[in-house]
């Protein structure tokens, strides 16, 4: 399968997200930050890796206190050419907007060898960790760098949940796959 293959896939579950109402997504999010919490991973992990969401994203804001109250550090990448620079960040309000008006925050770069849990966006994904992202590649190449213990999470909406995404070489699957409706665990290898 090609990137021109994966186009109608993307376009289709693209529009399926922006067809959500803001309240809707509101609502959905609120659901999936509250199972986020309850994932034991989540809640033993000392360096977590979130994402500042685009308008029609997951938006995870919410999951970044009860963290910080677990004692967990919150990363947010950066982009960097064609790779994503991870930075710790406490607080939304203190990243600036950067590539494709995604907000990033600012500071040194941390390992991303030290993450234990990363909590990522995508276009879609399937029940067996299958993950579909904008297409830039830049957080394929960023899950190939995590340390093999990190749990990778997809956050997504129901509707961005697709039976089967084929899959090339460099495509980076995730553990976990959680909706509003539900937590997909992928057997790991």
């Amino acid at each position: 399968m090609d990137a021109t293959s994966k186009a109608p896939l993307r376009a289709a579950t693209l529009a399926a997200r922006r067809a959500l109402s803001d309240a809707q997504r509101r609502e959905a999010s609120g659901r999936i930050v509250e199972r986020l919490l309850r994932l034991p991973e989540l809640r033993e992990a000392s360096t977590v890796l979130l994402y500042a969401a685009l308008r029609d994203e997951v938006d995870l804001a919410t999951v970044i206190g009860p963290l910080h109250e677990l004692g967990a550090r919150t990363l947010f990448p950066r982009v960097r050419g064609e790779r994503l620079e991870l930075i710790a960040a406490a607080d939304l309000r203190t990243l600036q907007l950067g590539h494709r008006g995604v907000r990033e925050p600012a500071g040194r770069a941390v390992d991303p060898g030290v993450v234990d849990v990363a909590v990522v966006p995508g276009v879609a994904f399937d029940p067996r960790g299958g993950r579909l992202g904008a297409g830039g590649g830049h957080y394929d190449r960023l899950l190939a760098e995590l340390a093999t213990a990190t749990i990778r999470i997809g956050a997504a909406f129901d509707c961005q949940l697709v039976p089967h995404i084929p899959l090339e070489a460099h495509d980076q699957p995730v553990h976990l796959v959680v909706t509003e409706r539900s937590v997909h665990r992928v057997a790991r290898p």
